[in-house]
């Protein structure tokens, strides 16, 4: 499998996952007053592939995270594990965009 999506845990009072398409990562989106820059620091994490992206998501839930989730495979994991859904997502340069503040 294609290690194609970056994970990055903040660790602080809690937990700050950012959950990144590797194919956005580095680009910075537009939409009206909406900016989303993925060049830096924050989403710059760890390569993995889907089931290790699975794993880590569902890991850090268990610890009450909040997530960040940008680009299409991210999304969709996202939404397949339950921890979001379409009402939640918000396109931002046709990139899908999620925060989950629990």
């Amino acid at each position: 499998m294609d290690k194609d999506i970056l994970l990055k845990v903040h660790k602080s009072y809690r937990w700050v996952v950012a959950v990144c398409d590797e194919e956005v990562f580095g680009q910075k989106l537009t939409d009206g007053k909406r900016v989303l820059d993925l060049s830096g620091e924050f989403f710059k994490g760890d390569a993995m592939d889907d089931e290790e992206v699975r794993a880590e998501i569902s890991r850090c839930n268990d610890e009450d995270a909040t997530f960040n989730f940008v680009g299409k495979k991210s999304v969709k994991i996202a939404k397949e594990l339950g921890i979001i859904n379409d009402e939640s997502v918000v396109n931002i340069d046709e990139v899908p965009f999620a925060l989950v503040l629990l």
